[in-house]
């Protein structure tokens, strides 16, 4: 049975049994907890917890996860991948334990030709937490299982939750006896690969905090219903279904390994070593064109350092088993044409996630020269000193600095015939890991208990919010709170959170900040200064009493700062213009990748993997920008469904969770977004759109930053100016400034190169003066002073070697030192003579160096360094002096 198959017979099931069909979470979702969506629930999340009521009572989706703890496991086992699609039926309030076991026993063993899955009911096994009586009873009755294959386990095998604050409940496992030739009789406590677990059913009931459940603590709460969560792996049901052997042989998974063996000539199956990496390539391959298909692009941090070391991977991996050329493109179309059927957005927009892919590739393949490079420099040392190991310190520098992988260091030290310290590179990994681990526990988002806005929320309701239709409202105050906790009143002064039945303020979100203004009452006032909605549904107004006692309960009127949300709308509306321009210019791989609304002005970020933007083209961007506010067009919002917002062509920003009824706002034919922010009527409102720099904020990923309105006009009124000022300066018409100023940058440099040459001969006709003060040592000669004022770098060097030249066929010593910024650097040059008679450059240095806090190196005849004490100069000298006479 294919693996489309499988997902749509269990959509079938769970919809003909009343659950509504869900579509798939994007993989990135708004929880500070989560980097990446990582079990079928995820999406549920409010519904469980109580933050929303729940718009159907049953729901079965089929959801796609992502989990990277274990990413250096991935291809030495079968076991281990990093992407998979959980399928998964849920009760909110509605069925609990019978329920959700009669679903799943008819589904798994219900005949194929009747719909179900065909599995043979006496091949079955499953586990229960320990002392759930109520589950075991249900599975004997249900399913008619014997005691023997129902088994009782404690919190680390039969308790769910996500790893991070939230739901939670005990759960029961469904296994398949894959037969004796896997393993060892006594089911799953005897051994999981034999017992293969296929389905678990979470009773979820309680509410765990920063210390989990499964560990023997105790819940923070208990969920407001008792729900079902259950997660179906898709792809291990398929490896059964297909009577295959494990993940990666399945039909949507060999396809990428069969591609990985076609470009490298080798097969699947011949060589462990290569198996592991035709089996990194296969997982990450698609886990990497997920993640891209929601929009993340590679990076330094986050998400995007997870997608940069799943794109790197599989070029290492590709790289150790032969194939030399560009390939992730190859891999990430097999990705798309098997798992598109599933997800057709991976299809639609294939053009943006192949130039990520483009763009990474081409930047790791760089990377990996400069490494190679370091590395041959790093084996001629050892060599040189006569070693057989390279150090761990070298094959860190080349993981951490340069991002060559030791799994590639290895191998070619191997090929040098070299061995490497894996002992102190691990030591220096297990150093970095720990320091990440304390600076992640430093930045960790805590667990923010919401329970009191839930009461309100449960007591009131959500917020209405009239802020499309009017700036100001008489509402009334159903919740106070001052430090987080519920007050029936705040005195002036007083830092307070009012939750208003009603409001036309608008809670930050989309990138749009959020409206400032006044809440008056009969003797009070508060002034807001934020709003914000941290549980969905309510709006927190965040402000400061300036006047009177506020009380709960009390009738306010809202008033929203007009100019303020004026200055934003139009902000706001610029970026959609902006966006529409960027994709206009540049297509579709220009994805929003962020935005901020802010009065006057915008930054709109996207995804450009061809690097920065041609000015030419920014230029483009801002007139057709501006031509579209001259044409005065109309603004129109509307809600309709999201099947029919697709159908018009409206832009959906990746990553974003969309309900089945969206807000479009529409700009003719030429902007057309999905967006619940605050907008102009027209586009003439705008008046200018000035666009002022491009710039990179991450790999991959450009910034736009703009003005709008006024705030454009004065920056216009002021460059105007300032070109005035240029010109009369300049002597030219403002036209020709360009020329002129490029004429006069000419005339600098080439003023400036004369004058280094000048000085250049200045120092060097010094070299004889400070040849005829060599001192004579016991036969050698040594030149030891701190060279003219403005002599370093390269100049001292060059300076060294000529006095060196100066001092002929006699054994000599040449240190020259220079003081500049309150740093020390020298050189030290020897006659040939010299290095005859046993004087190196490289071995005086560490003779003198410590004096003036410093070190270096270098060849027997050259060698430099430098130090950060120049009062040790004249002791430095000293030191030399004696290892000279030694």
């Amino acid at each position: 049975m294919q693996t489309h198959e499988i997902v749509r017979r269990f959509t079938a099931h769970f919809e003909k049994n009343g659950h509504t069909p869900v579509p798939s979470a994007s993989l990135i979702l708004e929880d500070p907890q989560l980097l990446f969506v990582n079990a079928g629930m995820v999406q549920f999340k409010p519904y469980f917890l109580g933050d929303v009521p729940a718009p159907y009572p049953r729901a079965t989706s089929i959801q796609k996860c992502v989990r990277t703890p274990d990413i250096d496991e991935v291809g030495k086992t079968t076991r281990h991948t990093t992407f998979f699609q959980m399928a998964g039926n849920f009760s909110f309030g509605d069925y609990f334990k019978r329920g959700a076991i009669e679903f799943a026993w008819s589904l798994i063993t219900n005949p194929q030709d009747e719909g179900g899955y065909g599995f043979d009911p006496e091949r079955i096994w499953v586990t229960v937490y320990y002392d759930d009586d109520e589950a075991i009873a249900l599975w004997k009755e249900i399913a008619g299982l014997p005691d023997e294959r129902i088994q009782r386990r404690g919190g680390d095998d039969n308790y769910w939750d996500m790893g991070v604050p939230g739901p939670g409940g005990p759960c029961s496992e469904i296994y398949f006896d894959r037969g004796p030739e896997f393993g060892a009789d006594g089911g799953p406590e005897a051994d999981e690969d034999r017992y293969l677990e296929i389905w678990n059913l979470v009773f979820m009931q309680d509410e765990r905090g920063e210390l989990s459940p499964k560990k023997g603590h105790p819940p923070i709460g208990t969920l407001p219903h008792k729900n079902i969560d259950t997660g179906m792996g898709v792809e291990r049901v398929a490896f059964l279904l297909q009577d295959v052997n494990n993940v990666y042989e399945t039909d949507l998974v060999r396809p990428v390994i069969a591609k990985a063996e076609e470009l490298s000539g080798k097969r699947y199956g011949d060589n462990e070593a290569d198996d592991v990496r035709f089996r990194v390539i296969a997982d990450h391959a698609r886990s990497s064109v997920m993640i891209i298909g929601d929009g993340v692009t590679p990076g330094n941090e986050g998400r995007g350092y997870v997608l940069r070391r799943l794109l790197r991977r599989i070029v290492r991996s590709a790289r150790l088993l032969g194939i030399t050329e560009p390939c992730l493109l190859e891999f990430a179309k097999v990705v798309r044409d098997t798992m598109s059927p599933t997800y057709p957005e991976l299809a639609s927009d294939f053009e943006r996630i192949a130039a990520v892919v483009r763009g990474e590739e081409e930047t790791f393949r760089s990377t990996l020269s400069a490494g190679e490079k370091i590395f041959e420099h790093a084996v001629t040392d050892v060599r040189k000193a006569g070693g057989h190991t390279l150090p761990g310190d070298e094959a860190f520098q080349l993981h951490d600095t340069y991002g060559f992988p030791i799994d590639l260091t290895l191998e070619m030290a191997a090929e040098a015939g070299l061995t490497v310290d894996q002992d102190r590179f691990t030591a220096l990994m297990d150093e970095q890991r720990r320091r990440a681990k304390a600076d992640a526990a430093e930045r960790k988002v805590g667990f923010v208990d919401a329970s009191v806005y839930r009461a309100v929320l449960d007591t009131h309701g959500a917020t209405d919010f009239l802020g499309y239709q009017t700036l100001d409202s008489e509402s009334r105050i159903v919740g106070l709170l001052r430090d987080g906790q519920t007050v029936p009143a705040a005195e002036e002064g007083e830092s307070v959170e009012v939750l208003l039945d009603r409001t036309p303020f608008y809670a930050e979100a989309g990138g749009q900040l959020a409206d400032t203004g006044v809440l008056k009452g009969d003797s009070f006032q508060i002034r807001v200064d934020d709003v914000q909605s941290p549980v969905a549904g309510l709006r927190v107004h965040r402000g400061v009493v300036t006047a009177g006692t506020v009380t709960l309960d009390a009738s306010v009127v809202a008033e929203v700062d007009p100019a303020r949300r004026a200055a934003v709308s139009r902000a706001h509306t610029g970026t959609h213009l902006v966006h529409a321009g960027v994709r206009n210019a540049l297509g579709s791989s220009a994805a929003q990748a962020g935005s901020l609304n802010a009065p006057g002005r915008l930054r709109f970020d996207f995804t450009s993997p061809t690097g920065a933007v041609d000015p030419a083209a920014l230029v483009e961007i801002e007139e057709e920008v501006n031509s579209v506010l001259q044409s005065d067009r109309e603004v129109q919002t509307y809600e309709t469904s999201l099947d029919e917002a697709r159908n018009l062509g409206a832009m959906m920003l990746f990553g974003e969770k969309y309900g089945d009824r969206v807000r479009v706002v529409d700009m003719g034919d030429y902007s057309r977004e999905l967006c619940g922010g605050t907008h102009v009527r027209r586009t003439g409102e705008l008046g200018m759109v000035r666009v002022l720099s491009e710039s990179s904020i991450g790999s991959g990923v450009r910034r736009v930053e703009a003005l709008v309105g006024l705030d454009a006009f004065q920056h216009a009124t002021t460059e105007h100016l300032l070109v005035n000022q240029l010109a009369d300066q300049m002597k030219a018409r403002p036209e020709d400034l360009p020329e002129r100023i490029n004429g006069l940058v000419e005339r600098l440099r080439i003023a400036e190169r004369d004058l280094e040459k000048h000085r250049a001969e200045a120092v060097l006709a010094s070299a004889g003066a400070l040849a005829d003060k060599a001192e004579d040592l016991d036969g050698t000669a040594l030149v030891a002073v701190t060279a003219p004022d403005g002599v370093s770098g390269n100049d001292l060097r060059t300076l060294a070697a000529d006095v060196r030249g100066k001092l002929g066929d006699r054994p000599g010593v040449v240190a020259l030192f220079a003081v500049a910024d309150g740093k020390v650097s020298f050189v030290v040059a020897t006659t040939k003579a010299a290095r005859d008679n046993g004087f190196a450059a490289g071995k005086l240095i560490p003779e003198f160096a410590p004096a003036v806090g410093g070190r270096g190196g270098g060849k027997p005849d050259l060698a430099q360094g430098g130090g950060t004490d120049p009062a040790g100069v004249d002791a430095a000298v000293q030191k030399l002096r004696s290892a000279i006479r030694k």
